[in-house]
């Protein structure tokens, strides 16, 4: 099928063959249709759109997309690629936000235009979030000016499409230079990985600046030519059961969702709310983004069974922003792979039987290698790939893999051309810890990085901790660790480590401070801090160089090898 040079000729050709057909549907929580577009109506909003930003950038310069969830980040995303101005999908900031994440993504790409609705033009706190910047705001509606007539040459398939950036929270954040290739074949993978055709419609909750929500659903329905039906994650959050009766209501083929996603519509399970939906028609629910959990399933699986939710439906998948997005995946209609395997050797860098009931643990199989792609398991300090079932750094090459993140040279090298010893790169590093069994099944067993991920979203705990140090005086700087651990049912919760000035260790009222800080947490960062503990100065481990060692820290933690000032 990928026969185009780009999604801006896909869209052309969608608009010809299926014009009249809906490709964008926004339902509000009431499940009331708010706004609908067919592919000729993108079409034409897309290019009028491109014919306004041809007037006011020029190739190459940045926009920041700035979007409340509906269909016009759609119209602006498309008007971009069109023009040949490179989108920045940015979350939208909430108003009494920290401005670290939106400060660094603006500083490392030095965007020279905004768009957004004309009604959050009007939000006086984005006019002074961005009022430093040098930056043209230009509102983006549904409606097409027919007199918008402008030449738009077709984008060149290694010219840069748009600019993910790998978090939305770190102050030093990293923009995967997307080209139209990448997408394109990042794409085809995804058809054919999950058997995608006209007729299968998607329910979306997941934002359309998380590339789960752009990629693997909004652009993979448009790939070829299926309605995606988008909702607000807000109202996923507060009546999850509504994605399952959209789901119903429009027959959907596909629904995606982080791990926590699944949990929480088994948590918030109401029989009256569920009556009459038959989730039958579902035959991909990709579970990606985050850690997949064997018991997820099984209580999704068994929450669902009698609302005609297939076992073979459920998708464990594995992917990240750097490879566009989807690495791997099964097979549509074929059940997911979970192994027995053992914590202990785990540990040991290998995936071996348990020695006994208690040293065994579930890990969930995230399909396969796509089509055209290959996925090493590396040795990460020698470089050297590893044979089955040896636990090792997840390494990925395709045509679906950037290669380079932009402004940043020293991360483009490391991380998106390494080479394996004796083999020839370039190869993605991504920063995860898996093995592959003599099958070519990938486990994803944990993570090298110090990145903590929560509900499928990306927290670096520098700025976590930096969050907290800002509170008060008395936490020292440069003293305090973020990071996580399983609670009673595996899921992961955070946990804040912080040390406290010596001439305050007898008089700051812990129960106090405790509490500012999970307000704080949960207001920049929107995590619960789940436990806290306050600790003498130098009680923390770091390094000769002072940083923070935050691996022993949490292995302390768990311990109980920290005294904590009560």
């Amino acid at each position: 099928m990928n026969n185009f040079r780009s999604l801006v000729a896909l869209l052309a050709r969608r608009a010809v063959d299926q014009g009249d057909d809906r490709a964008y549907i926004f339902v509000s929580d009431r499940a009331t249709e708010e706004a609908v577009l067919s592919f000729r109506q993108l079409h034409d909003a897309a290019t009028a759109l491109a014919s306004r930003l041809t007037a006011a950038a020029r190739p190459g310069d940045r926009a920041i997309l700035v979007f409340p969830p509906g269909i016009e980040f759609m119209v602006a995303f498309f008007g971009c690629l069109m023009a040949g101005v490179i989108a920045v999908p940015m979350m939208m900031p909430r108003r009494n936000g920290a401005r670290d994440a939106s400060a660094a993504i603006l500083a490392n790409c030095t965007p020279a235009l905004a768009l957004t609705t004309s009604a959050f033009a009007l939000r006086g706190d984005l006019q002074t979030r961005f009022g430093q910047e040098n930056i043209r705001w230009i509102e983006v509606d549904l409606a097409a000016d027919s007199s918008a007539t402008v030449d738009l040459p077709e984008p060149a398939p290694d010219g840069i499409a748009f600019l993910q950036y790998t978090s939305g929270s770190t102050s030093t954040p990293k923009g995967v230079m997307v080209s139209h290739a990448n997408l394109l074949a990042n794409l085809e993978m995804i058809r054919l990985a999950l058997g995608n055709t006209r007729q299968s419609t998607y329910v979306n909750w997941v934002p359309l600046y998380h590339d789960m929500g752009l990629i693997l659903n909004a652009l993979q329905a448009l790939y070829v030519g299926a309605t995606c039906v988008l909702m607000a994650p807000n109202a996923f959050m507060q009546r999850p059961l509504g994605w399952l009766r959209a789901i119903s209501h429009y027959r959907a083929e596909v629904a995606c969702s982080p791990n926590f996603g699944f949990d929480l519509c088994v948590s918030r399970y109401r029989a009256d709310q569920m009556e009459g939906v038959d989730l039958s028609s579902l035959k991909i629910a990709l579970n990606g983004a985050e850690p997949v959990r064997a018991e997820t399933i099984a209580g999704f699986t068994g929450t669902f069974a009698r609302h005609g939710f297939d076992a073979r439906a459920m998708y464990p998948a594995y992917g990240m922003a750097e490879a566009t997005l989807l690495i791997s995946g099964g097979m549509r209609g074929g059940r997911h792979a979970t192994r027995s395997v053992s914590r202990a050797a785990l540990q040991a860098h290998a995936a071996e039987a348990p020695a006994d009931p208690d040293d065994a643990q579930i890990v969930v199989g995230c399909g396969r290698a796509l089509a055209g792609e290959r996925i090493a398991i590396v040795e990460p300090e020698r470089r050297a790939r590893l044979a089955a079932d040896r636990v090792g750094e997840i390494w990925v090459s395709g045509a679906n893999v950037a290669r380079a993140y932009w402004r940043n040279d020293e991360a483009t090298r490391e991380g998106l051309n390494a080479e394996i010893a004796g083999e020839d790169g370039p190869w993605l590093r991504t920063g995860d810890l898996g093995f592959l069994d003599a099958d070519g099944e990938l486990f994803v067993t944990g993570r090298i990085k110090d990145l903590i991920i929560i509900r499928g979203i990306n927290h670096y705990p520098q700025d976590i901790e930096r969050t907290v140090q800002s509170l008060d005086d008395n936490l020292r700087e440069n003293g305090g660790a973020a990071f996580t651990v399983p609670d009673e049912s595996g899921e992961e919760t955070l946990v804040i480590i912080q040390e406290v000035e010596r001439t305050a260790r007898h008089t700051i009222d812990t129960a106090e401070i405790k509490e500012q800080i999970r307000e704080a947490i949960a207001d920049q960062h929107e995590l619960s801090a789940r436990h806290i503990a306050l600790i003498r100065p130098g009680a923390l481990p770091k390094t000769t160089s002072g940083k923070i060692q935050r691996k022993q820290a949490r292995r302390l933690w768990l311990d109980g090898g920290f005294e904590e000032i009560v």
